[in-house]
């Protein structure tokens, strides 16, 4: 099992820049691919950014590409979401997932098997 603890969200005006963090606990997090996903209110929740297990591969929404970058560091059990030039539309509670790493990284959330509790992200226009 694993246990996974974000932060990093807030307020920020439109065309401002936020880095969320996720801290993960428990067993090896290189065992683990890592996603974001976000969910606003009345809609499901979305597939945002994901990496594999060794950091070597990562895929992107098109909604955020070239503007959120996943990243992360095996040593500090940590992935990241850098997120620029940020738009009222990506107002969200963004939340962090793990996937064990012998199944193959899917956008869906059915595919994560590990979530965190949620960080909220508002960008005002």
């Amino acid at each position: 099992q694993v246990q996974l603890v974000e932060s990093g969200g807030g307020l920020v005006q439109a065309g401002g820049s936020l880095r969320l963090s996720c801290a993960a606990s428990g067993r090896t997090f290189s065992s683990y691919h890592m996603g974001w996903f976000r969910q606003a209110p009345g809609k499901e929740r979305e597939f945002v950014a994901a990496i594999n297990w060794s950091g070597g591969s990562t895929y992107y929404a098109d909604s955020v590409k070239g503007r959120f970058t996943i990243s992360r560091d095996n040593a500090k059990n940590t992935v990241y979401l850098q997120m620029n030039t940020l738009k009222p539309e990506d107002t969200a509670v963004y939340y962090c997932a793990a996937a064990n790493r012998g199944v193959v990284l899917t956008t869906h959330t059915r595919g994560w098997n590990y979530w965190g509790q949620g960080t909220q992200v508002t960008v005002s226009s």
